[in-house]
């Protein structure tokens, strides 16, 4: 969720005084849609399951699908900020950067964001997600940056490409190998990474999403090209990715665990066809995502008409907006359910997996109408919050401890 990325206006080379307003608009529209899978976490049926094709609605299958393009947007533009942003620093100072955001991401999300998940500090679940996995790409990337930018590339490929290739690898959780088991859940398999009393998840795993993120790294060197050639460029990789998905999840000789298969309808067949796998994001996944992502930054990159520009706010300050989300949302619930029940304590507890983020009463579900409109509700009155921050980062340059928000 890097934020640090100066360019020239709409997509002028890096070192300008301006920001590159595609890329913005990108994650402005990317963390709007996130907010809609939030809310729907927090208020919809916690045991449904929106991606089962044989018996979710179609409703319910693609406002979850809808919003797959989130993560690896975040992770991709993340790489791509720290590119640009390496134009008003030196390599060192980058790498010390990218370094100590990732810690602080890492600390954000095993504090600030499980607090703002649970509302309690029993750690008797914790579910480690993006901020988690944003943290050590970034970390990691601090090294890359000493690497020419091709073979910052190759290593990209090799994860995002390659990572479906150790599915089949297996290692036991417990002795002797439960070291060796554990450290899989952290690099490509997520699961269990401790249970009992105090149970650990890793829903965000590193391989891919280091890939992702220093491939985003490689796609900031394009910003420095001419207009021309940087758009036939984003026109380019997006439609080849989006062929390369149709053609290889058709096949079904790689990328992805599972494959499509027809169903009793043309519309649950298209269901199964892009229900790829997220955890880990598959390479047939990130294509799907990505793909679209790059055509939206070429769509944007001459000129942000008008209508969108409301976006910008968001995408300007997308870890700002990414930490109030959550505490809006769930504030929301907790009010909702003493209006609905007359209490509050089941919203602050969360024993188990099975109960996370916090334990829902019967009848729970607020159905997908609903959900949108508070969706809806929760954008909105964010804005103001977001444009007055975004104000106070541009007239407070010089204050450094501004862009670890």
């Amino acid at each position: 969720m890097s934020s640090a990325v100066h360019g020239a206006g709409g997509g002028g080379a890096p070192g300008g005084q301006g920001r590159i307003e595609s890329i913005d608009l990108v994650r402005g529209l990317i963390i709007i849609v996130m907010a809609l899978d939030h809310v729907r976490d927090f208020f919809g049926d916690p045991g449904a399951r929106p991606t089962d094709v044989a018996t979710a609605t179609a409703a319910l299958f693609f406002t979850r699908w809808i919003t797959h393009i989130c993560a690896p947007v975040f992770f991709l533009l993340t790489g791509t900020g720290a590119y640009l942003t390496r134009g008003r620093m030196s390599q060192s100072a980058l790498a010390r950067f990218l370094l100590t955001r990732g810690l602080w991401l890492i600390f954000l999300e095993l504090v600030v964001m499980r607090f703002a998940l649970q509302f309690n500090v029993d750690y008797q679940v914790t579910v480690i997600t993006v901020l988690w996995a944003l943290g050590w790409s970034m970390i990691v990337l601090a090294g890359l940056v000493w690497l020419p930018t091709w073979a910052i590339a190759l290593f990209g490929i090799a994860l995002v490409a390659g990572h479906n290739a150790l599915d089949a690898f297996q290692p036991q959780m417990g002795a002797p190998s439960g070291a060796l088991g554990r450290l899989w859940v952290v690099l490509h398999q997520p699961g269990l990474l401790y249970g009992g009393s105090h149970s650990v998840l890793i829903s965000y795993v590193l391989i891919p999403w280091v890939g992702v993120t220093a491939l985003g790294y490689v796609l900031g060197a394009v910003y420095e090209w001419g207009p021309g050639a940087r758009q036939r460029f984003l026109t380019r990789l997006g439609l080849g990715l989006v062929a390369g998905f149709l053609v290889l999840r058709f096949s079904g000789v790689y990328g992805d665990p599972f494959t499509w298969a027809w169903q009793s309808t043309a519309l649950r067949t298209v269901m199964s066809f892009v229900n790829t796998t997220k955890y880990p994001p598959s390479l047939l996944f990130l294509m799907m995502t990505l793909g679209p992502a790059v055509l939206l930054l070429r769509a944007f990159d001459a000129h942000v008409p008008a209508l969108w520009r409301p976006a910008l706010v968001y995408g300007r300050v997308p870890l700002f907006f990414f930490v109030l989300h959550f505490y809006l949302i769930h504030f929301l619930a907790v009010a909702v359910s003493y209006l609905r029940y007359g209490e509050v304590a089941q919203m602050f507890r969360s024993p188990d997996i099975g109960h996370f983020p916090f334990s829902a009463p019967p009848g729970w579900d607020a159905g997908l109408p609903l959900i949108y409109l508070i969706w809806i509700g929760v954008v909105v009155a964010l804005y103001p919050l977001c444009r007055w921050f975004g104000a106070v980062r541009r007239r407070h340059r010089d204050r450094w401890w501004l862009s670890y928000l």
